[in-house]
């Protein structure tokens, strides 16, 4: 696992962005997982921004969500659909055809779980798969206890994630008490992984999950399995690291290396 420590929530937008540009250019039909919440909308903001000023080109390229809830049309202000929309595809070059977000007011949930791992399939799979983490360590919805090779299926929603996100909602009542996610199995399943962190409130399960134990109680520690998996922190985040010193050395290391190469 590769942990890059930058000075502030910016610099950690501004590198995650960079490191999904690059992967866009290597391959312009890559198949790109992305994520919701606080976290990614820097992260969003600068892939506008290089599409826009650099012209970073979307057109081929291929995307799968995380997660949605159950309960919420993808009309809703509070569905990720909304979200994805709102914050980065009405401001790219994306083909509507090549979007795929879960939706939440499906009739039947569990086949339409199954139709989902079946078109990642069909698509080659996801070549970079974006992740942010809960305040108790998940990934996606995948809440603490998750198994560790789980698919796209429902979950219920663990307690603090449904206090936690109460603050997209006017009440806590309104927040959905279930969500179809991706499984831990099928986002170690990508070829890579890019986690994105900010905040002291994330400083202790981002040590638990980089530096302890793997545990299906955090299950973001899954991704200490993963052969090539990029942890971008903020400051705050990193705070409780042990090998902080380490981190910034190979960052610092790898910057000279491709200043030399050109890469």
């Amino acid at each position: 696992m590769e942990v890059i420590i930058e000075s502030d929530y910016n610099n950690m937008s501004k590198r995650a962005a960079l490191i999904i540009a690059g992967e866009v250019k290597r391959k312009p039909d890559l198949v790109l997982g992305l994520a919701t919440g606080s976290t990614p909308v820097g992260t969003y903001k600068e892939l506008i921004k290089l599409h826009k000023e650099e012209g970073l080109d979307f057109s081929k390229v291929t995307t799968f969500n995380l997660d949605e809830y159950i309960g919420l049309s993808p009309l809703n202000e509070q569905s990720y659909n909304y979200f994805m929309w709102s914050n980065l595809f009405n401001h790219i070059n994306i083909n509507r055809a090549n979007v795929h977000i879960p939706l939440g007011n499906v009739d039947d949930p569990d086949e339409h779980c199954s139709w989902y791992e079946e078109r990642i399939r069909q698509a080659g799979g996801i070549d970079l798969q974006l992740l942010g983490i809960g305040g108790d360590g998940h990934i996606a919805f995948n809440e603490p206890g998750s198994s560790m090779a789980s698919r796209t299926r429902i979950k219920a929603l663990d307690q603090q994630t449904i206090t936690d996100n109460s603050r997209f909602f006017e009440r806590e009542e309104e927040v959905p008490r279930f969500a179809i996610t991706m499984g831990i199995g099928t986002i170690l399943e990508a070829e890579k992984i890019l986690l994105i962190a900010n905040g002291k409130k994330k400083a202790d399960v981002c040590a638990k999950f980089i530096e302890g134990p793997i545990t299906s109680q955090i299950t973001s520690s899954a991704l200490q399995l993963h052969k090539h998996a990029v942890v971008v922190l903020d400051e705050d985040a990193a705070s409780k690291l042990e090998r902080k010193v380490y981190y910034n050395r190979v960052r610092d290391q790898k910057l000279i290396i491709e200043k030399k190469t050109g890469r």
